[in-house]
């Protein structure tokens, strides 16, 4: 079911309109640029790189960057130099997941690219910024493709069963057509194979097939959703799960959860990073989310999947329902941002190490008040470097237990002040 011409890929209108530049380029008279691809699967790479060298009469050759070696990618430019020399024609070298090319294939490809003896055709899900060298980049003209929406996933499928090459005597029902296009994830590919595994399981002998809702449940049985624990999809849904726990959405929080989950994500990598999240955005406001998160990494790696979805979940719905605050952040930075810029100077002689008799003798422990003797429990002494001044780095926020918190830091921070003698050299 490839389309013979570009008019006819679906979903990606700003590659396929006569004005494009992939149009203009797919001519005997355009540039010979090469290309990379970069979208999800299902969305037309393989099929533009088959029009592009059909469009162009030029050979077609196709290698998997999982199984091509160094030695493959020379003997195609070798190949397509003897054919532009001898007949003049042109060779367009597809390359799948060109991501997985090493640096030396890669550089393999320079010489051929740069003298335009192959027209490089790359197809990636990954961004080509992180996955292609960029020499290699600068060469090439780098084309997005879209996910594919759900009524273009619907054409796909329309077209697949009005025609002689597809099912022509498979209909699907309405709620079956809805069905598949969300199974498939806006992957044509996924949406052809359901399509097609669905008219099996419906066949009943009869010359017309009708597909309906129980008939493509039985052909999917679990469709695992698209994830690459590699690529852009697993940092983007990771991405997706903390920003929904921060934002305190419980629901679109299980949801990346689950997404993870069902992609065999492994639970060590999740539980590490809501340990994280425990701090940085609850932190002070609910001190118990990080002894969870803790906790719940232990379990974790003990208990492994399946039994560990439910530990996961649990850490999710506390943390996305916890009281938010990004309070103990931004004091790690305000202070590391002092550190970094020299407003920093020697440990004071009262709090220096004093268990030595040649520490004592230069100063170390004198005039250190011990906090236990202390009415309140809290000694009228700074502790900070002079060069730190009285800088203020754990502001509370106003959420939570940083409520209560809040006046306990000001309160102490009142005792401590009342140190004899300070300036601060800042103010």
């Amino acid at each position: 079911m490839r389309p013979d011409h570009l008019g006819d890929v679906v979903g990606q209108p700003h590659l396929t309109s006569s004005s494009s530049a992939l149009a203009r380029l797919m001519t005997d008279s355009g540039p010979s640029a090469s290309v990379i691809m970069w979208g999800p699967p299902g969305t037309g790479k393989t099929t533009i790189a088959r029009l592009i060298a059909t469009e162009m009469s030029a050979e077609f050759v196709e290698l998997s960057a999982v199984s091509a070696t160094v030695k493959d990618v020379r003997g195609v430019i070798e190949a397509a130099r003897g054919s532009m020399d001898l007949y003049g024609r042109k060779t367009v070298l597809f390359i799948d997941e060109v991501h997985r090319f090493s640096r030396t294939q890669q550089d393999a490809l320079l010489p051929a690219v740069e003298n335009g003896w192959v027209i490089l055709v790359g197809a990636t899900t990954e961004n080509p910024s992180f996955s292609v060298i960029p020499a290699l980049l600068s060469r090439s003209l780098v084309l997005p493709l879209n996910p594919l929406g759900p009524d273009d996933v619907r054409v796909v499928l329309d077209r697949a069963l009005g025609h002689p090459r597809g099912l022509p005597s498979t209909s699907l029902d309405g709620r079956a057509t809805d069905l598949v296009v969300r199974l498939s994830g806006g992957d044509a590919r996924r949406a052809l194979m359901l399509l097609e595994a669905a008219s099996v399981v419906a066949d009943s002998g009869d010359p017309a097939v009708r597909v309906e809702v129980g008939h493509v449940e039985a052909a999917a049985i679990h469709t695992a959703p698209r994830y690459d624990r590699a690529g852009d999809r697993h940092y983007d849904v990771t991405s997706a799960l903390i920003k929904s726990v921060r934002g305190s959405d419980v629901d679109a929080a299980l949801h990346y959860l689950a997404i993870m989950i069902e992609a065999g994500e492994d639970p060590r990598f999740i539980a590490r990073r809501l340990m994280i999240l425990a701090s940085e955005d609850v932190g002070m406001a609910d001190s118990a989310a990080i002894t969870l998160a803790t906790t719940a990494h232990t379990a974790v790696s003990t208990v492994g999947l399946p039994e560990a979805r439910l530990t996961l979940a649990h850490v999710v719905i506390y943390l996305s329902l916890a009281p938010k605050s990004n309070s103990v952040l931004r004091a790690i930075n305000s202070a590391q941002e002092d550190v970094r810029a020299g407003r920093t100077g020697p440990v004071p002689a009262r709090l220096r190490d004093a268990h030595t008799a040649s520490a004592r003798s230069i100063g170390a422990g004198e005039g250190y008040a011990y906090p236990h003797d202390e009415a309140a429990g809290v000694a009228a002494q700074r502790y900070g470097p002079d060069e730190m001044g009285s800088a203020r780095y754990y502001v509370p926020g106003a959420h939570g237990a940083e409520v209560r918190i809040a006046e306990q830091a000001e309160r102490i921070r009142q005792l401590l002040g009342r140190a004899p003698g300070f300036q601060d050299p800042r103010a």
